[in-house]
């Protein structure tokens, strides 16, 4: 019997809504809107993965808290090789949050993004054992070695953002939102959070997946 090979350690799944209100879709970005602002106001400016913006990626890097905990990571993995727990701790719950508000302002829940309640978007992030699973050197090059997940990403991106507003139309005539697109979109959210753990949280060295299951 083949054996089911191990899944990737930073996961997103997001519970498919059989219903879906049609009044605050029409008006989805305005309500987003206030946690929007929130979530800018963490990351700042940077780049961009799925957690905030389901179709380019959610969660941003580069600037203000999360980039300086990003230098500041890459620093205690190559001289300490050490992760401090609770700098993992905030990056996931950042990485959640951000992955709630993509994902309300994407239309693939009518939950409003709480900053405590997992909802039906399931985000999880291994803690890794660094002297273990990571090498001490690859923080330096793993930013150059996702380069062409970057290039893959700007395009599904693209595409994400075409069928989001494709369902958006759905949505206001039916209610629900076409399975395959939500599959799409959410398989974009999914890529994009690997590639997020793999080249700026550090949480592992295995490589990303091209895929969106």
């Amino acid at each position: 019997m083949a054996t089911k090979p191990p899944s990737y350690p930073a996961t997103l799944d997001i519970d498919y809504p059989q219903q879906l209100d049609r009044s605050t879709t029409f008006i989805r970005i305005l309500w987003a809107i206030p946690a929007l602002v929130i979530v800018s106001l963490l990351t700042a400016t940077g780049h961009a993965s799925f957690g905030n913006e389901a179709g380019r990626g959610m969660t941003q890097n580069g600037g203000g808290i999360v980039g300086g905990l990003a230098a500041a990571t890459a620093l205690m993995i190559l001289f300490r090789q050490r992760y401090p727990r609770w700098w993992f701790d905030f990056n996931l719950e950042l990485n959640r949050f951000s992955t709630r508000v993509g994902a309300y302002l994407f239309l693939l829940t009518d939950q409003y993004p709480s900053t405590v309640e997992t909802q039906s978007v399931h985000v999880d992030i291994t803690y890794p054992d660094v002297k273990r699973d990571l090498n001490r050197w690859l923080p330096l090059v793993k930013w150059l070695l996702a380069i062409p997940h970057y290039i893959v990403l700007l395009v599904l991106g693209a595409v994400a953002l075409v069928v989001s507003v494709v369902a958006w139309f759905a949505i206001l005539f039916t209610g629900r939102y076409p399975r395959s697109l939500f599959d799409f979109v959410v398989g974009v959210g999914r890529w994009s959070l690997r590639v997020n753990a793999y080249a700026f949280l550090l949480t592992t060295d295995q490589y990303p997946p091209f895929s969106l299951k």
